[in-house]
């Protein structure tokens, strides 16, 4: 048996026959267990079931477990490439009896496996049990193992525990002697740590429960639960003692030679065996939804990412290596996890631009370091301060440089960085203060100096666990809490609101009590989730599950969506210079504002619909990838308005302009800089009306629609009305528009004939007004009319200028108490006195402010018509003066 991919199927394939359900693989990021960084064993996704907390309609189940060890308790990254078997990803295989099987099928389902169907001798083969388990020490001998390789272990090794309280339970495990031309000696010997006797098996018999005061009680639902490493089983049955000669790390070895073109074995296969391994566990974090960052999973990942580039480029490789592994990796590993397969194009591009990155940073900053070196005696540490400014100023980060001097035989004053970085800190601290926020936002600054940022697992699931980190209530932190309250938890599925889409609201739930959430925001990458303790109370510390609410987030994703979408028709239709201006993603209707001059008409605003419809119908996928702002842009992405970018966006795309659903390269219908979230697919959509096109503000339009669901309610609604007003207009249905227009250009008519008779009504009394008289000189006609809108004093007070020649017009029109004020002033006087002046000298009489206009015409208004005359009085003082 050669292929680790035949051993897992063999090994999964027995324990289906044996009635396990063959359960997929978790992610990596664990949605269940907020505590870990990432999934390290294969329990992890079953922890609910074995505490109870959860059903499913299996009690039996076996996996091959994705697994990765590279931070925190479980960091095995430093020793990975110089040993024979750590790693930073692996896979666990394992089987799980949920209370149904316990010691007697485990063992046996076990010693089954491995001597029949793997074929190992027997003979080789040594047990552990812990050391007051007469239980499974018996049940070992039953099965054919001699007494005297079965060991009975005293100390922790063999009693496993989920944590300081809950189930727990004594282990067994299986070792194998790979002979005595290996030192080392056999599990509870002084010699264990050697490599002569390595464990390829573990049981756990999850059988008691710890309580806080130290006492067990057996578990009602006693339980299995397994795990062995593919790798290490990999090695044995292939006939080596190295995990890295297993064929699928034995041909991610030989593609990191050929693309570096140098040799697999000698003084470079370290550097082979660190690019395997790391290979993998940046692919799967990757296709598991994890980018780099500078917090906490991402920055994890970059890390693993710059260790295997920095021995690439110790292979003398002079271009981006990882990214030209990828494909082998899919090869090897595929078939078993199509997540791989699905997710490479993203894995590529996010190990290119990244090493891309990482060659700028590591040239500059291994330069920048020689300088420093230079200026030190000999074999001195490197200050603290120099270490921070390569890491603050040129993005060299501390391990790198430590890694870099190991190889000069000198270190880092870790002392001085550390004091750096919190002086640091403490400017940004006050730069946060002062910035013109609440005073009382420093506390979610304090947050993220104690706890850092908040990690979002939105994109990829609306249901996760986490712990909570702080709760806050009036503004100060509290050690419980009833009633109103604002939590901050390490990881959220929830949405905080930022770029146009509002925030998530749902439900968090721990043991003690239930809050709904209302609202969810993000100060300093903090997210804050606001709402109301509905059920209890909630503490710091707990483990919570959050939920999101599905049909609103549905419903907000689709009208996201539906923006880009309309964003891309808009800038077709109407030209480039339109760009967005503001955004709402609700989830009852969206809105867009977009730079334009002008009224969109009715046919400009179909045609928009009718092509924003057309690419949901394409149901093309909506993808999205990470790069830098500057490739994005070189690609055409539309940046959002007003957005922050840091290094690095993520870029989203959705329908394709010649229907093939292959985009991000020029076929692509619309490419924008995004941080919400999305639908999966442009059909998700569903349908889109717009409801009408209004001014924003000064060169600005706005857009309302709506998508989905509430889409179709509109629409119902317009068929009903277009039917009611079909029936009103004696028309048929399809002529009703065309009726509207005709009554619209009627009214259009009439309205136009009654302004005009109006006027001529208003001319006709002005004819002989005793205020048509000589002021300061100036032939002035003043009138106060009814009858009349201010709509129609400019054509009225034209007539007049003309009637007159030379001189001034006053009039005041008297609607219903309120008076509009227009004044008008021939050409061969607007030397002298303003139309304005005369205006603005009358409206305030009339209980209004100001007016304006130019010299020779000026409007205005006020609240009391009945002070009429004392405004033509104030007029007339001003033609006095003049």
């Amino acid at each position: 048996m050669t292929s680790l991919n035949d051993i897992r199927s063999t090994f999964l394939d027995y324990f289906a026959r044996q009635g396990h359900e063959v359960v997929p693989s978790s992610p990596l990021v664990p949605r269940n267990d907020p505590t870990l960084m990432f999934v390290n064993s294969g329990m992890v996704q079953f922890k609910n079931l074995f505490t109870g907390v959860e059903k499913r309609d299996y009690q039996r189940a076996t996996t091959s477990q994705k697994c990765v060890r590279a931070g925190g308790k479980h960091n095995d990254l430093d020793n990975v490439g110089y040993t024979a078997r750590h790693h930073t990803f692996f896979e666990m295989l394992g089987n799980f009896s949920f209370g149904d099987y316990f010691k007697d099928d485990a063992i046996a389902f076990a010693w089954e496996l491995i001597t029949r169907d793997f074929g190992i001798d027997k003979s080789k083969l040594l047990t552990t049990v812990y050391h007051t388990d007469d239980e499974a020490f018996e049940i070992w001998k039953k099965v054919g193992v001699p007494e005297d390789r079965i060991i009975r272990i005293a100390t922790s090794d063999n009693f496993w525990q989920m944590g300081p309280t809950g189930p727990c339970g004594p282990c067994t495990e299986i070792f194998y002697d790979h002979g005595d031309h290996i030192w080392g000696g056999p599990p509870g010997s002084a010699e264990e740590d050697g490599d002569r006797f390595i464990e390829i098996w573990n049981i756990v018999f999850m059988q008691n429960e710890q309580f806080a005061d130290g006492s067990m009680v057996p578990l009602d639902m006693q339980s299995i639960d397994t795990g062995m490493g593919l790798e290490r089983i990999g090695a044995l049955l292939q006939g080596s003692h190295d995990n890295y000669d297993t064929d699928t790390m034995r041909a991610l070895m030989e593609a990191s030679a050929n693309a570096s073109s140098t040799d697999i074995d000698g003084t470079q296969n370290v550097h082979h065996r660190v690019i395997a391994d790391h290979l993998r566990s940046t692919s799967f974090l990757i296709a598991d939804g994890v980018m780099p960052s500078n917090d906490g999973r991402g920055y994890v990942l970059r890390r693993i990412m710059r260790r295997a580039m920095r021995h690439a480029h110790l292979l003398g490789a002079k271009d981006p290596l990882m990214h030209r592994l990828v494909p082998a990796l899919v090869s090897q590993m595929g078939q078993a996890y199509p997540e791989l397969g699905q997710a490479q194009a993203l894995i590529a591009e996010t190990l290119k631009l990244e090493e891309e990155r990482f060659r700028q940073t590591l040239d500059r900053g291994l330069k920048l370091l020689d300088e420093e070196l230079a200026d030190l005696p000999e074999g001195s540490d490197l200050p603290g301060a120099a270490a921070f400014k390569l890491y603050d100023t040129y993005g060299f980060p501390l391990d790198l440089t430590q890694d870099a001097l190991r190889e000069k035989g000198r270190g880092v004053d870790t002392d001085g960085f550390d004091a750096a970085m919190a002086e640091q800190k403490a400017k940004a601290r006050a730069a946060w203060s002062g910035s013109g926020d609440a005073a009382d936002a420093t506390i979610w600054f304090d947050i993220a100096e104690e706890h850092g940022v908040t990690e979002f697992l939105g994109y990829d699931t609306e249901v996760a666990e986490g712990q909570i980190l702080a709760l806050v209530t009036d503004s100060a932190r509290v050690d419980a809490a009833k009633g109103d309250v604002t939590l901050v938890l390490n990881q959220t599925p929830f949405y905080a609101e930022s770029g146009g889409q509002v925030g998530d609201t749902g439900v968090i739930r721990t043991e003690t009590g239930t809050v709904t959430i209302t609202d969810t925001r993000k100060v300093a990458d903090v997210f804050l989730h606001i709402g109301h303790v509905t059920e209890g109370e909630v503490k710091p510390g707990q483990g919570a599950e959050l939920r999101v609410d599905h049909d609103r987030r549905t419903t907000i994703r689709a009208n996201h969506s539906a923006t880009h979408l309309l964003h891309e028709a808009l800038r077709r239709a109407l030209g480039d210079h339109v760009a967005q201006r503001g955004s709402l993603n609700a989830p009852d209707r969206l809105r867009f504002d977009f730079s334009h001059g002008k009224a969109l008409s009715l046919e400009e605003l179909a045609g928009i619909e009718a092509e924003v419809n057309a690419f949901i119908r394409q149901n093309a996928p909506v993808d999205t990838r990470i790069m830098t702002p500057d490739d994005a842009r070189g690609l055409g992405a539309q940046a959002l308005f007003g957005e922050k970018y840091g290094d690095e966006v993520r870029v989203v795309s959705m329908g394709t302009l010649d229907g093939s659903g292959k985009g991000m390269d020029g076929n692509t219908y619309s490419l924008e800089l995004c941080g919400g979230t999305h639908v999966t697919r442009t059909g998700d959509i569903g349908v889109f009306v717009t409801l009408g096109d209004s001014a924003s503000s000064a060169g600005v339009r706005r857009i309302e629609a709506l998508t989905g669901p509430a889409a179709f309610e509109y629409l119902s609604q317009q068929d009903h009305r277009m039917g009611a007003l079909a029936l009103e207009l004696n028309a048929q249905p399809g002529d009703v528009l065309d009726r509207i227009k005709a009554l619209k250009d009627e009214r259009k008519k009439l309205e136009n004939e009654v302004s005009q008779l109006r006027r001529e009504l208003a001319m006709a009394g002005g004819a002989s007004t005793p205020d048509a008289a000589e002021v300061g000189g100036i032939a002035f006609h003043a009138q106060v009319l009814s009858g009349v809108t201010g709509k129609d004093l400019a054509a009225i007070v034209d007539e007049h200028k003309a009637r007159l020649g030379s001189g001034a017009v006053l009039l005041i029109a008297d609607a219903g108490g309120k008076a509009a004020v227009a004044a008008g002033v021939t050409d061969d006087l607007t030397d002298r006195i303003s139309a304005v002046d005369l205006v603005r000298a009358a409206t305030p009489v009339l209980g209004g402010k100001g007016g304006g206009g130019r010299p020779d015409f000026a409007q205005g208004g006020g609240a009391d018509a009945s002070k009429a005359d004392d405004a033509i009085a104030a007029a007339k003082d001003v033609l006095k003066g003049a």
